[in-house]
């Protein structure tokens, strides 16, 4: 009997034998990255057997009933006592199970011992007819120990097993259009060195200091693979400096490709931007909540192109968030892993280090760690405002010792500065505002979105603006348009924003004034202070200052630690300072480092269970609170969101909307849904259940955004 593994839209029909011949040369290709070859192979040929029964073949040529055709192979891996290729088999379709514990399990429990027990008491393996490919008798997996170790090494191959899968069917059913075709990575080096050529004879001292730090990591990408950290001061051009050590040092070693790793949304656009002008846009893929990707029949190749890659970062240059990278790393379903093995033999650059979460900060670090240590990755934590990391990093990555790119560092912080703090102390909101409407030019950053609103509010509406994450993107980018050519032409401007305006935004005050916050929050708002060194330091001034409101909840840790760095009127800005304040960081964060013990999980199992996979990618995400996605119907929103009440919810239509949406915490939606504010799933079906359409326009204000308080009920937000 002939058994098919698909069927293609135009009657084609794919042969058993040859899926899992071409699933298992993709899938020991990739897991040869760090030396899984025959477990690869093993998977890629075990996968589908449970396909060769007649229940299976009667689903895909009659639609009947559905079958489980995973447990066989699963089943056939255990035997050859291959656990980790058996959890990864058994969840190549319904994700990574826990694995639970094989004296306890019952037959047909969720976990994979029990998933191997109902095969072997159904005799599912005996079931399955003559796929046509013998498995290789490879030997027993090496028992680990190190259940960390077991559980990230079993996430890689479980990414090799499902894009391997994915990739041989859509080449089955698709061909081979759509893929592929980028330049590599010694091609686009040479672009780089073309594009910052002009850069190699400076004309002012900063100009100098950059380019001097740029060509040190050039010549330190020839440096073995391993940890790195990148401390460049504020306007040091980090983004193109840590750009050309990742090229160098992936073409010195034939590394796969470049990730970039940033915590914010609202700046990754403008990075992706600079890294599409140098590479060209075809080698640069940008992937985070605000894209969305189509596929539809109408969308260009490059489009097809860049929504494939989407699925697995197969392209040279990746620029997501650091939400999408840590999710993707903890998680147990396909969809989101199939990426992690194109990790592998890749040199993955972590933006602003700084602000990784606290309450992840052993997670995040010990599976960045694990990519040097296992899979051969090099990384590199590139910011102003270098965390101490170095002993969490060394836990996990005991074979590495982190260095530093540019160990001028001390001397070229010293050249750069270019501000002098101030402490003013506890200011009332009034004397405050008098301070600011003294100034003709400048900026002031809050801790929270209520006190943004506030201070904006007690200031003249003449040349003062409001920034926040309450504005809808298109908004906030007019009026960032708007304070950049104020600020050149040397016109009146107020600005009073919150944080968003310290990741990497490009402006330029003469005066700052930023409320007692991390300090690392406090050097990133100085550096939107004389960031061109057009003025003196000592006339470029940055005042900290105290509000009389206690700070939010989310900032009081860092708050304390802030105190104790500066205490005895240490120098905010020295590097002695930074190392004091994130020590003192960790220790006030006590044992919150793993919120929600991932990573204690992952080592020691927990409630009996071993390798709890399926567990830990339940609790896991980076981003904590509960958001809700309000659609503002203005300016050309209004008939986006009128495509939307006429029932279409294509991807490009939600890309679209992104620019007119607001994200909001969760009391913040249940007060606005209580004020009858809001056009829900229930009112226009096309929404889901995170997202409203904003009904009551006289709650947005295009100065200062959603409202936070609308007349029945209250948000206390941050």
């Amino acid at each position: 009997m002939d058994y098919y593994a698909h069927i293609s839209d135009d009657g084609r029909r794919q042969m058993i034998a040859e899926h899992l011949s071409g699933t298992a040369a993709l899938c020991r290709s990739f897991a040869g990255e760090f030396g899984a070859e025959a477990e690869g192979e093993l998977m890629g040929l075990a996968h589908d057997i449970g396909k060769c029964t007649d229940g299976f073949q009667k689903r895909l040529l009659e639609g009947g009933p559905i079958v489980d055709h995973a447990t066989a192979g699963a089943v056939a891996c255990a035997r050859l006592l291959r656990t980790c290729a058996a959890a990864c088999v058994a969840g190549h379709h319904s994700g990574l199970p826990d694995f639970g514990n094989p004296r306890t399990d019952q037959a047909g429990d969720a976990t994979l011992y029990g998933r191997l027990k109902k095969g072997l008491e159904e005799r599912y393996l005996d079931r399955c007819g003559e796929s046509g490919v013998a498995l290789p008798r490879i030997p027993p997996e090496t028992p680990e120990r190190d259940l960390w170790k077991l559980s990230f090494r079993t996430r890689m191959l479980y990414s090799c097993l499902v894009d391997a899968d994915f990739l041989d069917t859509e080449r089955f059913m698709n061909g081979e259009q759509g893929r592929g075709g980028y330049d590599d990575l010694p091609t686009l080096l040479k672009r780089l060195e073309a594009y910052i050529a002009l850069w190699q004879n400076p004309k002012t001292e900063l100009n100098h200091l950059r380019c001097k730090m740029l060509n040190t990591c050039i010549e330190a990408g020839c440096k073995p693979k391993g940890i790195y950290t990148l401390t460049v001061p504020t306007g040091g051009g980090k983004t193109v400096t840590s750009l050309a050590f990742a090229l160098r040092h992936a073409v010195t070693h034939g590394m796969k490709r470049v990730i970039y790793i940033i915590p914010y949304t609202s700046i990754i656009e403008q990075n992706a931007e600079v890294f599409r002008n140098i590479l060209g846009g075809g080698n640069v893929l940008e992937h985070h909540s605000g894209i969305e990707f189509d596929l539809s029949d109408g969308a260009s190749p490059e489009e097809i192109r860049r929504a494939l890659a989407s699925e697995n970062w197969d392209m040279p240059v990746v620029v997501t968030t650091a939400a999408r990278f840590f999710d993707s790393l903890y998680a147990n379903r396909s969809s989101k892993c199939r990426k992690l093995h194109n990790l592998a033999n890749s040199v993955i650059i972590f933006d602003e280090a700084q602000m990784l979460p606290l309450c992840h900060l052993r997670p995040c670090v010990a599976a960045m760690a694990s990519l040097a240590e296992y899979v051969g990755s090099t990384l590199v934590l590139c910011t102003a405002t270098q965390p101490s990391l170095s002993d969490l990093l060394r836990t996990y990555a005991p074979g590495h010792t982190v260095m530093e790119l540019c160990p001028q560092t001390e001397e070229i912080y010293d050249r750069f500065r270019r501000v002098t703090f101030r402490q003013a102390g506890v200011l009332e909101d009034d004397a405050l505002t008098e301070r600011l409407s003294n100034h003709r030019q400048v900026l002031c950053v809050v801790n929270s979105r209520r006190a943004a609103q506030r201070i904006f509010d007690r200031l003249p509406k003449e040349g003062c603006f409001h920034l926040s994450t309450l504005m809808i993107p298109t908004q906030r980018q007019a009026i960032l348009e708007e304070i950049r050519q104020r600020l050149k032409d040397g016109e009146p401007c107020r600005v009073v924003s919150t944080s968003l305006i310290e990741a990497g935004v490009d402006v330029d005050f003469p005066t700052v004034y930023r409320e007692l916050a991390g300090l690392d929050s406090i050097l990133q708002a100085a550096g939107r202070c004389n960031r061109e060194g057009k003025r003196a330091a000592d006339e470029s001034i940055v005042t900290v200052f105290e509000r009389t409101e206690l700070p939010p909840l989310l900032f009081r840790t860092a708050v304390g630690a802030t105190r104790h760095a500066l205490d005895g009127g240490r120098d905010p800005a020295a590097q002695e300072t930074m190392q004091r304040y994130f020590r003192e960081l960790r220790t006030l964060s006590g044992e919150t480092l793993d919120k929600y013990g991932v990573v204690k999980a992952l080592e020691m199992g927990i409630s009996g269970y071993s390798l709890p996979l399926r567990t830990v990618a339940e609790h896991f995400h980076f981003i904590d609170e509960n958001t809700y996605t309000v659609y503002v119907p203005v300016g050309e929103g209004a008939a986006l969101i009128e495509q939307l009440r006429e029932g279409k919810c294509s991807k490009n239509l939600y890309r679209k909307l992104g620019r007119y949406a607001v994200s909001v915490y969760d009391q913040h939606f249940k007060a606005l849904y209580a004020a009858g504010a809001l056009l829900t799933a229930r009112d226009i079906p096309a929404l889901d259940e995170d997202s409203a359409i904003l009904a009551d326009l006289t709650l947005y204000d295009e100065r200062t955004g959603l409202a936070l308080e609308p007349e029945t009920g209250r948000a206390d937000l941050i």
